[in-house]
C-alpha cells in the first residue's frame, strides 16, 4: 500500500454497478483536481471472446471448467505487478502497461484482452475497475496492494437476473446457454469472486424489494424504486459520514445520468 501513489479498486461482476460507481469516482477526482491512471480489468483477460469460447469447449471435452472468474482466464500476476509498480513508483514498467477504460464492441462491452497502452504520466492515483481488485490466491495477493477497495455487488439472485436479461437481449444467448454459463462458473465464483467482499473497505450491495426467488424465470430487472442499497464499512472508526453522504449523492447522480444499473 502507498500513501504517495495510492491504488483504488472498484471490484464486482458485470452488471453489478461498478461502472456507475466509477463515474462517481471520476466526479470526485475532478472536484479534487486529481489525475487518475485508469486501468480496465478486462485488460488482464488471457483470451479474446472467440479464444475463450474455444477454451471453454476444450475444457469441457476434458471434463474441466473455465470461466472469466478464475485464474485460467486471467493474469493475476500481471494485475498484482501493476499495482505493486504503481504503488512504488507512481508508474508501471514498460513491459507491464495496461489500457485505460473500455472499448465498444457493436454497442456492448468486449471480453478479452484489450490493446495495452502506456498509462499517462504523471498521475495522482491508479484507479481499477473490474472483477479482481481484491483477489487472493496461493500465488498472488492483489488485495494487499490496494489502498481503497470498494465492492459493488447485488444479492446473487439479482445478479443472475441481470446476467440472464443482458446476455439474452444484448448478446443473443439462449436462456439455456446462460444457465449453463452460471453453472460452469459457480466454482470460480465461489473461490475467487465472493471472498473479495470480505476484504473490501466498503461494500455497496443492492437488494431488491420484489420477489426474485426464481431468477431464471424473471422477465425484467427490478427497478431502482424496487431496490435499496446496503452500505457496509469494514472499520467504522474515523469515517467522515458527511463526506460519505456527499459521495453517495454523486453515486446517485452518476447512476441517474448513466441510466441504469451500470455494467
Amino acid at each position: 500500500m502507498s500513501a504517495k501513489h495510492p491504488v483504488i479498486a472498484v471490484t464486482g461482476s458485470s452488471g453489478a454497478g461498478t461502472t456507475t460507481t466509477s463515474l462517481a469516482f471520476r466526479k470526485i477526482f475532478a472536484q479534487l483536481n486529481l489525475h487518475a491512471a485508469e486501468v480496465e480489468g478486462d485488460s488482464f483477460h488471457r483470451y479474446t471472446r472467440p479464444e475463450m469460447d474455444m477454451a471453454i469447449r476444450k475444457a469441457r471435452d476434458q471434463g474441466k471448467h473455465i470461466s472469466y472468474f478464475g485464474p485460467e482466464a486471467n493474469d493475476f500476476g500481471l494485475l498484482e505487478q501493476t499495482f505493486v509498480d504503481y504503488g512504488r513508483h507512481g508508474k508501471v514498467s514498460r513491459g507491464n502497461t495496461s489500457t485505460p477504460m473500455t472499448k465498444p464492441c457493436r454497442g456492448i462491452r468486449c471480453r478479452g484482452p484489450l490493446p495495452r497502452q502506456p498509462l499517462p504520466e504523471p498521475t495522482d492515483v491508479l484507479f481499477y475497475e473490474g472483477l479482481h481488485g481484491g483477489v487472493v490466491t496461493p500465488q498472488h495477493d492483489v488485495a494487499s496492494h490496494v489502498d481503497l477497495l470498494v465492492g459493488v455487488v447485488p444479492i446473487v439472485n439479482l445478479e443472475w437476473i441481470q446476467k440472464l436479461i443482458r446476455d439474452t437481449s444484448e448478446r443473443g444467448h439462449s436462456r439455456e446457454a446462460v444457465m449453463d454459463s452460471v453453472v460452469r462458473s459457480m466454482e470460480d465464483y465461489i473461490n475467487f469472486i465472493t471472498p473479495q467482499f470480505s476484504r473490501t473497505h466498503i461494500n455497496f450491495q443492492r437488494v431488491p424489494t420484489v420477489d426474485t426467488s426464481n431468477p431464471f424465470a424473471a422477465k425484467a430487472i427490478p427497478s431502482l424504486d424496487e431496490s435499496f442499497v446496503v452500505i457496509h464499512f469494514r472499520n467504522l472508526q474515523n469515517i467522515d459520514f458527511p463526506a460519505v453522504g456527499d459521495a453517495a449523492g454523486l453515486v446517485y447522480l452518476a447512476h441517474e445520468h448513466h441510466g441504469g444499473a451500470g455494467r
